[in-house]
């Protein structure tokens, strides 16, 4: 794709839902998916950070739901991506063109009352990804841009009291990254981020059965398969899995069977990853924060968080009580809701 050209969007064609005055919104800004909270509407948009355009026209075909149906069959001329990677932007123009996709099917921007909006984005992020995010949604015609960590948006959307003087932990695992912080005070007071989560996952699944079953198949395949029969630990009542995808012997279809037992073995290394993390943060913490979440135990949010059987693996490997949120896949766009609604109250929570 040339740079230097730009992407003709489609906003034109979605119907406004606020025809005079921008609302100002919360963003879940995902490498996975992308959710969006309204001011006074709740979360108004929940789709995946993929665009598909017309590489000829530089023209976007879709993007969000759509085009995730375009990954691994477009034809030459027409390319299906995910513009961010492991939690930052990879690609700043297809990124600027989806964030603008994604405001106009949710409201019409007005260019005089351009909306505030919260954007949440990993702990470890670097300043020039910071910079790149808020330039994108700037572009994409927000008006002031606040940054917030994801592990904060988390335990806010939580329930945690964060203004408290104790310890607690927090866990957001992603499509792209994993994020593990120990909070106080409305602070980060100990962090660490990995670029390994739920994509890495899928990413194993499929190398394993290229490797053990000469399968070649896509990433939305080896997706269904993870929430299927996935497991870090042992679950009961997992089933055999058929999969289908292309036989690289033989260069045709074919189904295989695969047990829950192989694509736990699969996906243990970025399991590993995940846990090696949560452990060196518990080493970095002070003891009296230790106590505090050996009290209270750690908070899971996040897609991946719902891999089965990782909170229990979590709790043996560091004896930790280990719960999920009400509903992991919303939390950090909820806790980035209640911070815009408020926002008076959470200056504190902001990054520079």
């Amino acid at each position: 794709m040339n740079k230097e050209r730009k992407i003709v969007t489609r906003g034109r064609r979605y119907r406004s839902i606020f025809r005079f005055f921008s609302k100002d919104m919360a963003m879940d800004l995902g490498t996975a998916n992308t959710l969006i909270y309204m001011k006074g509407a709740g979360i108004v948009l929940n789709e995946p950070s993929v665009v598909a355009y017309d590489k000829r026209k530089d023209e976007v075909l879709a993007v969000g739901k759509e085009a995730k149906n375009y990954l691994g069959r477009t034809p030459e001329n027409i390319a299906a991506i995910r513009p961010l990677k492991d939690g930052v932007i990879a690609d700043f123009i297809v990124t600027k063109t989806m964030i603008k996709e994604f405001f106009f099917k949710v409201q019409k921007i007005n260019p005089i009352f351009k909306p505030k909006v919260v954007i949440c984005v990993p702990a470890g992020i670097t300043q020039v990804e910071k910079r790149a995010v808020l330039d994108a949604a700037e572009e994409s015609g927000a008006g002031q841009v606040f940054l917030i960590e994801e592990p904060m948006a988390a335990a806010i959307g939580a329930g945690l009291d964060i203004s408290v003087a104790k310890g607690q932990m927090v866990i957001d695992i992603g499509g792209g990254t994993t994020e593990v912080a120990v909070l106080s005070r409305s602070s980060v007071v100990n962090s660490a981020t990995i670029r390994v989560a739920g994509d890495e996952i899928n990413e194993e699944i499929v190398k394993f059965l290229l490797r053990e079953k000469n399968l070649k198949v896509g990433e939305n395949s080896a997706e269904k398969c993870k929430i299927a029969i996935g497991s870090a630990y042992q679950v009961d009542g997992l089933s055999k899995y058929i999969i289908s995808g292309k036989d690289m012997v033989e260069n045709r279809p074919k189904e295989v069977e695969v047990t829950p037992e192989e694509i736990r073995k699969a996906i243990r290394e970025p399991v590993l990853a995940v846990v090696e993390t949560i452990k060196r943060v518990l080493v970095k913490t002070e003891p009296n924060f230790i106590e505090d979440v050996k009290r209270d135990g750690i908070i899971m949010a996040g897609g991946g968080s719902l891999l089965q059987g990782l909170h229990l693996h979590i709790q043996e490997e560091t004896g930790l009580q280990c719960r999920l949120t009400e509903d992991p896949l919303t939390t950090i766009v909820e806790g980035s809701g209640i911070v815009l609604e408020n926002l008076s109250s959470y200056q504190k929570v902001f990054i520079n």
